[in-house]
């Protein structure tokens, strides 16, 4: 297969739209934790009652009508291969505790993969809206219609005073998790980001790697998402992280600025420093290509580098990792392949875009 057309089968096509703010904000996600009236918590169930509730939901859920949602597609976990698993983490749409379960549980996608909902992971049901850019509103708008229209079929876990009913008490009340995924090169580049961290923390967020809890940031990225969902609306939840994201555009617009104005022939050479060693490394780790690619889109965001689609480091950062090289490669792969593979796989990327904009880049 080119690798033209895996990336074309591979990357999601909701990634490949453009958003508000997408020079800073990689993508939004809105997440509903769900349960099940009747049946137990997954923690709590047995694989009789697993059983149950994965037929008791699939059995009720018909096809939904609307657009935005569009056509779901119930894909078995214990149907998939190792591999394919952890492509599916990799890709944002399952959790690396879904992705452990063997029985009785599923990862329900629409056709453009920006709706999702896991099934008997930590709760009953998870469900998942993804976004380019920044748009808290629409994504909170789509969630919110896809869960009317699963809790018009399926009597959710719900308590007048507490909300709604989550195995982490955490999950308890709204149930929702906004998150944005950041690319702060300056601010972190800078150290001010150190400064700001906690700040942040102060206001009930939580600053995380680009795979959630437990993970490094890596490639400048960050997730930024609620920490409660109890005793606040979806509304003020909403609004508390579009504040602090608002500033955080800001400050990173405006550092991005000042280091064009003060360190501007340092900025370019780091730029194109970057370029040079993706377009050419045999071998690459994954720590070292992220750095780089951060570098390659600051340098595209700010007219350092033309000819090079923006969202090159969204699409990488995903291709780059263990899972899909290895699915490219259609084979088991030790680290050193890994790394060999992920050069070549970068250098061909590279050479994609110089094809299509017709020329060599310096």
């Amino acid at each position: 297969m080119s690798l033209e057309k895996f990336i074309s089968e591979a990357i999601s096509p909701w990634m490949k739209e453009t958003g508000p703010d997408d020079d800073i904000v990689m993508s939004t996600r809105i997440r509903l934790a769900r349960n099940v009236e009747e049946f137990p918590f997954p923690f709590k169930s047995s694989e009789d009652a697993s059983k149950a509730l994965y037929k008791h939901v699939h059995e009720r859920l018909p096809q939904p009508s609307d657009e935005r949602i569009g056509k779901l597609t119930w894909i078995p976990i214990d149907g998939l291969s190792e591999i394919e698993k952890t492509v599916l983490v990799e890709k944002h749409l399952t959790s690396p505790q879904l992705a452990e379960e063997s029985t009785q549980a599923a990862v329900v996608l629409n056709n453009d993969e920006s709706v999702s909902m896991m099934v008997n992971e930590e709760d009953h049901l998870r469900i998942q809206c993804l976004f380019s850019g920044f748009q808290l509103g629409p994504g909170y708008k789509v969630a919110s219609d896809l869960d009317d229209w699963i809790e018009s079929y399926v009597d959710y876990a719900f308590d007048e005073k507490k909300g709604y009913l989550t195995s982490c008490p955490t999950n308890v009340g709204t149930g929702l998790r906004a998150s944005v995924m950041m690319h702060l090169p300056a601010l972190t580049t800078t150290k001010q980001l150190n400064r700001i961290l906690p700040a942040i923390s102060q206001l009930g967020l939580v600053v995380r790697g680009i795979y959630g809890e437990g993970s490094e940031a890596r490639g400048d990225l960050f997730q930024i998402s609620n920490q409660m969902t109890l005793g606040k609306s979806e509304e003020d939840i909403i609004e508390e992280l579009r504040g602090v994201v608002l500033q955080l555009i800001e400050r990173e617009r405006m550092t991005r600025k000042n280091l064009q104005e003060h360190n501007q022939l340092q900025l370019v050479d780091q730029v194109h420093r970057s370029y040079g060693i993706l377009a050419n490394s045999r071998i690459i780790e994954s720590k070292e290509a992220g750095r780089h690619l951060s570098n390659l889109r600051l340098g595209i965001d700010l007219d350092l580098i033309q000819g090079i689609q923006g969202n090159i480091l969204n699409e990488l950062m995903i291709l780059i990792q263990p899972a899909f090289l290895q699915q490219f490669a259609k084979q088991q792969l030790s680290p050193e392949e890994r790394d060999e593979r992920r050069a070549t796989l970068i250098r061909e990327r590279l050479k994609l875009e110089n094809l299509n904009d017709g020329g060599d880049r310096p």
